[in-house]
């Protein structure tokens, strides 16, 4: 009998879409709360918008969102054309050698200091169009960065144990 390959099914666009838009949303709304807290510690409140600016200003991030996943997979596909790597990191995750659960820790640092700082632009963008009265700087910006770095970790942790206690990527059992 022959050994079958198995080659991955690769995602589509409205995958990464979809994805990209659930954590973006994520991100964006903790990222707006931390940009008001640090802004509360820095800069005597220069960032308050309420809630029909942050909707307003979320209309303009969420198209963006979706460039960004477009872009991801265009990226994700060049750099890995016949998901050599993706099927490498499966094999790896089924031997044991890497966590089944909890995506990579440096990922989730990135990427919520990342859609802060996206945030804070959006916002910024925004203002003119929503009437809020922004003024953020850098200090403050970056503080919330680190802030929403805690709650991006948390997200991804608490996305973990919903994957153990389903036991999602469990292998069945044989007998």
């Amino acid at each position: 009998m022959k050994a079958v390959s198995k080659k991955p099914v690769p995602q589509s666009a409205w995958t990464w879409i979809l994805i990209t838009l659930l954590w973006g949303s994520v991100f964006f709304f903790t990222s707006t709360w931390m940009l008001g807290k640090a802004s509360a510690w820095f800069d005597s409140s220069g960032f308050r918008p309420d809630r029909a600016e942050t909707l307003s200003a979320y209309l303009l991030y969420a198209p963006l969102l979706i460039v960004i996943a477009l872009v991801a997979m265009a990226v994700k596909n060049r750099l890995d054309p016949g998901s050599q790597k993706q099927l490498e990191r499966q094999k790896a995750v089924k031997e044991g050698r890497r966590e089944r659960y909890f995506v990579s820790f440096a990922g989730g640092i990135a990427s919520s200091f990342l859609f802060a700082i996206l945030t804070a632009c959006v916002h910024l963008a925004a203002a003119p169009v929503t009437g809020a009265v922004i003024r953020l700087n850098v200090a403050t910006v970056a503080v919330a960065g680190v802030l929403n770095i805690a709650a991006g970790l948390g997200a991804s942790l608490l996305v973990g144990m919903i994957f153990l206690v389903s036991g999602v990527g469990r292998k069945p059992k044989r007998g």
